[in-house]
């Protein structure tokens, strides 16, 4: 596999959240969430949609995962909504995975990037999320990334 090492930044985030097993339907919020960016004029070229996984169902029950699908948005941007969060993403030092952007490849990877770390002599950072990054022109491109907080 292809690391890059990225310093992420910190980011602002209107963000859905799905509790359940992770799967198919969180495919179904992300699609929820960039229809109300669109609404909002917020979902263009440049928009960075953000998947991230709360939990690790190794520990925690399917029906109790969390999954937030975020959108990237400027820092005086007010979410006033009753559907839609507002948050933030700490940022810092991550390996970056690129992928093809297709089920299986998300799932393949997901199997595939703790032994590459370990390979690569990096250790993943428990306190930051992991994030599925898909920016919109990547994405056209079919390709996404998956992003694991080092140190």
């Amino acid at each position: 596999m292809n690391i890059n090492i990225e310093m992420i930044s910190p980011y602002k985030i209107a963000y859905i959240r799905r509790t359940g097993p992770y799967g198919p339907e969180n495919v179904q919020i992300m699609e929820q969430l960039k229809s109300w960016a669109r609404e909002k004029n917020l979902f263009n070229e440049n928009s960075i949609i953000l998947g991230i996984p709360q939990d690790n169902p190794q520990f925690t029950e399917p029906k109790d995962c969390r999954y937030d699908t975020c959108l990237v948005v400027s820092n005086d941007y007010l979410v006033i909504d009753d559907y839609v969060r507002e948050g933030h993403i700490v940022g810092g030092k991550y390996a970056v995975f690129k992928i093809n952007h297709t089920a299986e490849a998300v799932q393949k990877a997901w199997i595939d990037i703790f032994p590459e770390l370990l390979t690569q002599g990096y250790k993943f950072d428990e306190k930051r999320p992991i994030i599925e990054r898909y920016m919109v022109q990547m994405v056209n491109n079919h390709y996404c990334e998956i992003c694991v907080p080092v140190y």
